[in-house]
């Protein structure tokens, strides 16, 4: 009888466990929650670059790909980089989406007689919505902001992606854009220098560039290391 009653006792515990094992395999596992994105996107024909996109991530994650040639007869002369965001960077991104509606309807100005600075498009995509809008001009203060910040940012990266190149093929011409880079941060033209520590860092170290351009390169990496 003993026997019996604790069988009886053993199927009720295991009852609540099967019925959480069903559940799982009929529905599958919970999905995480997938981090927010915030994508600028920049077409504007002969400049350079003409294209680029850049994607953040609410975790900090960044990705920067842009269309830009660094010499006449290159046939696939693209950038891409993967890069962490600041916090401070991150926050401010997102909050001005917040402030922006999340791109929400029509931001453009629709004035017909200012001058074409490239489409522009911003979205948003999180769990929840998936929004996104094109402009050459808007009013919207947030939007401003953020495109300022973006175009920043794209300057600083592309900064990168010439110094990659002129430190593999054009070692002389690495003054004369670092000398640019100083004066370009001086005025609070750059954005997440940090992204560029690998390059300058590299320039920094190498013998073989003279020692003006790897002092500029190592105050470059100093202001960086400030959040300057």
């Amino acid at each position: 009888m003993f026997v019996e009653n604790d069988r009886q006792v053993a199927l009720i515990l295991r009852a609540p466990v099967l019925s959480v094992l069903f559940l799982i395999c009929w529905f599958g596992p919970v999905s995480a929650q997938q981090p927010a994105t915030v994508t600028f996107t920049l077409d504007f024909p002969n400049s350079e670059p003409d294209h680029y996109v850049i994607s953040v991530s609410s975790d900090g994650h960044a990705n920067y790909e842009s269309n830009g040639k660094l010499s006449p007869d290159a046939e696939d002369d693209g950038y891409r980089l993967d890069f962490l965001l600041s916090p401070a960077t991150r926050a401010r991104i997102f909050d001005l989406a917040k402030r922006a509606h999340y791109f929400q309807g029509d931001i453009d100005s629709k004035k017909r007689n200012l001058a074409s600075t490239g489409s522009k498009t911003l979205a948003y995509k999180d769990d929840q919505r998936s929004t996104q809008a094109t402009y050459n001009y808007s009013p919207l203060a947030a939007v401003q902001e953020l495109t300022q910040l973006f175009q920043n940012l794209s300057a600083t990266l592309e900064f990168g992606h010439r110094l990659q190149y002129f430190h593999h093929y054009q070692k002389l011409a690495l003054d004369d854009e670092l000398k640019r880079m100083e004066e370009t941060a001086k005025q609070n033209g750059m954005v997440e220098l940090a992204a560029l520590v690998p390059i300058l860092q590299q320039i920094a170290n190498d013998n073989s560039v003279i020692n003006p351009v790897r002092a500029r390169a190592q105050r470059l990496l100093e202001r960086s290391e400030a959040g300057r």
